[in-house]
């Protein structure tokens, strides 16, 4: 049977991973908001904050987990919180990629002359024989 201090001390300490694990479903939630409505500063904000709150959690986790043990319900809420961060990571790796095609396409590299296009300053550049009929 576990002593009073024994059970006030392993309360405290679901408590601290409780709370670090809150902080961390809300700062993801707050973040796929921010991510729906395209608001650059609240993602970039929410972004930092996700990132403290994780860095947070994960050391807490680590040393329960080295002092005795995790809850199986607060591991499991952590693992489904990873998975959120997970898909998250892969949902902007996708919009990045989709934005860089699209940037891509509408403001094209430097083309040169020697692939006959556009010059640097994004006029046709045809050369100094440009428009004479040579024999």
């Amino acid at each position: 049977m576990l002593n009073p201090a024994t059970a006030a001390g392993a309360s405290s300490k679901s408590q601290d991973l409780e709370v670090a694990l809150a902080a961390v479903e809300l700062h993801l939630s707050s973040l796929g908001q921010a991510l729906q409505d395209s608001n650059a500063s609240a993602i970039e904000v929410q972004a930092t904050e996700l990132h403290r709150s994780l860095a947070t959690a994960v050391n807490r986790f680590a040393q329960a987990a080295r002092q005795g043990g995790v809850p199986p319900a607060l591991r499991q809420r952590l693992a489904q919180a990873s998975g959120r961060v997970a898909a998250q990571r892969e949902s902007l790796a996708r919009a990045t990629a989709a934005l860089d095609r699209a940037i891509d396409a509408l403001m094209p590299g430097q083309i040169t002359a020697a692939n006959g296009l556009y010059g640097s300053g994004g006029t046709a550049d045809r050369g100094p024989s440009s428009g004479v009929i040579q024999a």
